[in-house]
């Protein structure tokens, strides 16, 4: 959706803070100070299994365009043409008991005033006295390891996962966040019907060591690493379609076909980190006859590099997307200078929609399938995080007083459109709100308290697609997605937590090697000098990095699957 928070669209905004990151599909949390000896802070499959909340999906709010369920347990996010008419309730009366809380979250908005009339209007709600502290984003990285390392963590904060390893999280779990695992295991979060509503694959997200500890926010049933777009509205009137492109060769002769240098166009930007698994490349490992390969060795990477090299030397790229320039990677697609690019799945969003028109009436964004770069092959791609954004409660609480927040966070969670999601969304009709065609829009008062959000930051429902005045966005998003989902599998060591050991954490980032493949991709360097750097790689730490996760991980717990 567009007009309020969701995942595609927090995610996308966030990134451009925290960096690559907020987008990784990599799902090992690095941390640091557990000995080797130790399970590392991650999940097995079978202590998991265990602990994992029950699912129920959530039947309060009908979509216009349902749920398809996909491979690997995912599922397409639903789909709305427009804002539910007659917002319903979920919850029954006012779900707190009085309490006085404190909350951070973080803010990448002006910071909106103390005790305003929104806030108000929310502790009035819920039935509670919580004081929220959001924190400006940007020094959100070095605000919370302040407090943890004072001990003095409010009573419910969110965390983003992609700070994982600058918060410590394997350290804080158990210690200073409290165990909601008897509270939320299996049947038991039934008792909370809107957090039942949570994807699995979210509540992976949260758990460490068999044990349940945050509460997924902006959680999506199908969070893929990203999709190979195109500007539909030129290729279709040259007769091309996304159905026609089922292999590497057919992406290259289209570089060929589309590229114009001379009249200031190309057939691509960076396309990379999209379309690489269609060599069959993994999200980090790879398991071959019980072993762990990286996917940095495998000869699929020489095939892959080799591939984007020669795309970049035959002149098919947009040369600023060579220089690295990113920064104006939108505005090259807008002007369809360059019309194929990867990017996020929140790249197909109301904002693009309007910023594209703009540009240009005609404009519209498609996505190629996805393929497999010999065009015989099964093709597939890897989940990613279903949400990177979860709030933990305070350990010091009492079991009431969690009990209490557990209520007011299923409150926050409820469903697109329901009378909760507007309130804590959009406040009070006629103070922060008006219905304008329908559509809740901010007042002066609104845009002032209620638009930064912070309570979405605690608890909220899972994602939808939603782009007001442009619904055509909806429908070619979410059938790619319905498309794209029979593909989807988990990768090896999904959503088990892992916290590496500090003395990994240089090697585990690997700068030089992913440096590197950016120079053969750009056409800078030759894959022989990918192939100098990764041996150095190995020899300096990567071979002693595979060897821990596979006697302390792999052999020890499993893959995750």
């Amino acid at each position: 959706m567009s007009i309020a928070m969701s995942r595609r669209t927090f995610v996308n905004g966030a990134v451009a803070v925290a960096g690559a990151a907020a987008l990784s599909p990599v799902l090992s949390a690095c941390g640091g100070g557990k000995s080797s000896s130790s399970k590392g802070g991650a999940n097995s499959k079978t202590g998991l299994a265990a602990v994992i909340p029950a699912y129920v999906a959530s039947t309060a709010v009908k979509p216009d365009i349902p749920t398809v369920t996909g491979a690997a347990g995912s599922f397409t996010d639903p789909g709305y043409l427009t804002y539910p008419a007659h917002p319903v309730a979920t919850v029954s009366g006012i779900p707190g008991k009085g309490g006085s809380y404190t909350a951070v979250t973080p803010m990448w908005d002006a910071l909106p005033p103390a005790g305003n009339s929104f806030y108000q209007a929310m502790n009035k709600a819920l039935g509670i006295n919580l004081t929220m502290k959001p924190a400006n984003g940007n020094d959100y990285a070095t605000i919370i390891p302040t407090m943890t390392a004072a001990k003095k963590l409010p009573d419910w904060i969110n965390l983003p996962s992609w700070w994982n390893n600058t918060f410590n999280m394997g350290e804080l779990v158990g210690t200073q966040l409290a165990d909601l695992t008897p509270y939320l295991s299996g049947e038991k979060i039934k008792k909370y019907p809107n957090l039942a509503a949570i994807p699995t694959l979210a509540w992976q997200v949260s758990a460490w060591e068999d044990k349940i500890y945050g509460i997924p926010t902006f959680a999506s049933g199908m969070p893929l690493s990203g999709s190979v777009f195109y500007r539909r509205d030129i290729l279709e009137a040259k007769g091309i379609t996304a159905d026609q492109v089922k292999s590497a060769e057919d992406y290259m002769n289209l570089g060929k076909e589309l590229t114009d240098a001379k009249g200031g166009v190309w057939a691509f930007g960076e396309v990379w980190t999209s379309l690489y698994q269609a060599w069959g490349l993994p999200d980090k490992y790879k398991v071959v006859d019980g072993k762990l390969v990286h996917f940095y060795e495998m000869p699929e990477m020489l095939e892959a590099l080799d591939w984007h090299y020669r795309l970049a030397k035959a002149g098919y790229v947009h040369p600023d997307a060579l220089a690295g320039n990113t920064n104006n990677a939108s505005t090259r697609f807008y002007a369809g200078k360059a019309l194929i690019q990867g990017g996020g799945t929140g790249d197909w969003s109301l904002s693009d929609y309007q910023s594209g028109t703009a540009a240009n009436k005609n404009y519209r964004r498609g996505a190629f399938n996805i393929i497999a770069a010999d065009g015989k092959s099964d093709p597939q791609i890897f989940l990613g995080a279903s949400t990177s954004m979860l709030s933990y409660f305070n350990a010091k609480l009492s079991g009431d007083q969690i009990q209490e927040l557990l209520a007011v966070a299923d409150y926050l969670s409820a469903p697109f459109g329901s009378a909760e999601y507007t309130m804590a969304n959009y406040g009070v009709e006629g103070v922060h709100y008006t219905l304008q065609n329908g559509l809740p829009t901010y007042t002066a008062e609104g845009k002032k308290t209620a638009l930064p959000k912070t309570f979405p930051f605690l608890g909220a429902g899972p994602s939808v697609v939603f782009n007001p005045g442009a619904e055509q966005v909806t429908r070619d998003s979410l059938a790619w997605c319905t498309a794209a989902s029979k593909h989807a599998y988990k990768p090896v060591f999904y959503g088990m937590n892992i916290t590496l050991p500090a003395r990994f954490s240089t090697i585990a980032n690997a700068q030089s090697v992913q440096d590197t493949i950016k120079d053969v991709t750009h056409g800078l360097k030759k894959v022989s000098d990918y192939q100098a750097v990764l041996a150095s790689w190995k020899s300096s730490g990567g071979d002693r990095l595979k060897a821990w996760y596979q006697t302390e991980i792999l052999d020890k717990l499993g893959t995750g699957q």
